[in-house]
């Protein structure tokens, strides 16, 4: 893993998923697709840093992009559930105030990150879900949108191939990667989770996170991504992480809250806490995924135990992209 780099000033870091990303498997014409979606998420959000926005506005307005993009496995562009149905999670953290919000399994939302931060600052909850958490949106203003809207031919095409294989898989599975149902398959898949971590001028910190989950996933399956402390977690003075991977593994090794604690309990530096969670989140579990993660000094670090991880970070050192492993 390359080192991390540091910034005094304002910064932005996202993730657009991880897993068996290869420049075989992606191909020219696709990375430069990749790479123009980051690059605009990221300038999206540091525009609002640069203003003197907050972190959490510039979380939500990066994740925004990336949900709007059917490049990506959260909003537009998700992937089907079992039913042929389109089923998002998203969350948002607030390391100013310790507040937090997430939706789950809704279908009809434009951008569930801005329906997880209304949660957060329009509600005395943490997590709406399904029906509920529609309701309340609607209520919100927030704009809404008919099931084509999200429908995108290549993630039908997947719903298809993992009907036929019975199995669940993976964000972008390629051709022969399956498992029986609920026994994921850990060979040729990648995971398109999306996330934003950000430190604002005021030192600030707030991460935000989005998905549609797994193809064919069934029993309204939720992972990690709204779940608080496992796919989602920021705090002021110590760190914010976005995760993106196997969110079961996620979930029980409440992995976002586990860097956190290793920073502040044990004083261990930013890559050391990442990379030691991923080890016994993770690796050690047969789980695989990655998080991005930005501490209080605006250091950046991505850790990821697969192949390749679409990420990004922006401050006023410039704008970096990549996609495959050091």
């Amino acid at each position: 893993m390359a080192e991390p780099t540091r910034t005094t000033s304002p910064c932005l870091a996202i993730h657009g998923g991880a897993g068996t990303i290869t420049r075989a498997l992606l191909g020219p014409a696709q990375e430069a697709e990749y790479r123009a979606a980051l690059a605009e998420a990221l300038t999206a959000g540091y525009a609002l840093l640069q203003q003197g926005a907050s972190s959490l506005d510039a979380v939500v307005a990066a994740v925004q992009v990336l949900e709007d993009c059917p490049l990506f496995n959260a909003g537009r562009g998700a992937v089907f559930t079992h039913n042929g149905l389109i089923e998002l999670d998203a969350s948002v953290m607030d390391g100013r105030s310790g507040l937090a919000g997430a939706v789950a399994g809704v279908r009809h939302i434009r951008n569930p990150v801005l329906a997880a931060r209304r949660v957060m600052e329009q509600s005395r909850h943490v997590l709406l879900i399904g029906e509920g958490a529609e309701q309340f949106a609607l209520a919100q203003g927030l704009a809404f949108e008919a099931p084509a809207y999200f429908h995108t031919e290549r993630r039908w095409q997947q719903l298809q191939q993992a009907r036929a294989q019975s199995a669940v898989l993976l964000d972008h599975s390629a051709p022969g990667a399956a498992g029986a149902v609920f026994e994921i398959a850990l060979n040729d898949h990648k995971y398109g989770t999306v996330g934003a971590v950000a430190l604002d001028a005021a030192g600030n910190l707030a991460a935000a996170t989005s998905t549609g989950g797994l193809t064919n996933k069934q029993f309204g399956r939720v992972g990690d991504t709204p779940i608080i402390g496992a796919g989602c977690y920021a705090e002021n003075g110590v760190v914010a992480v976005s995760g993106t991977g196997t969110g079961e593994f996620f979930m029980r090794g409440v992995l976002a809250y586990d860097i956190a604690a290793r920073i502040k309990h044990q004083q261990q530096d930013l890559p050391s806490a990442v990379e030691q969670t991923l080890d016994s989140c993770l690796r050690q579990r047969g789980g695989e995924g990655g998080v991005i993660s930005l501490d209080a000094q605006g250091q950046v670090y991505f850790g990821f135990n697969t192949e390749g991880m679409y990420r990004g970070q922006i401050s006023a050192s410039g704008l970096q992209v990549e996609i495959y492993h050091a």
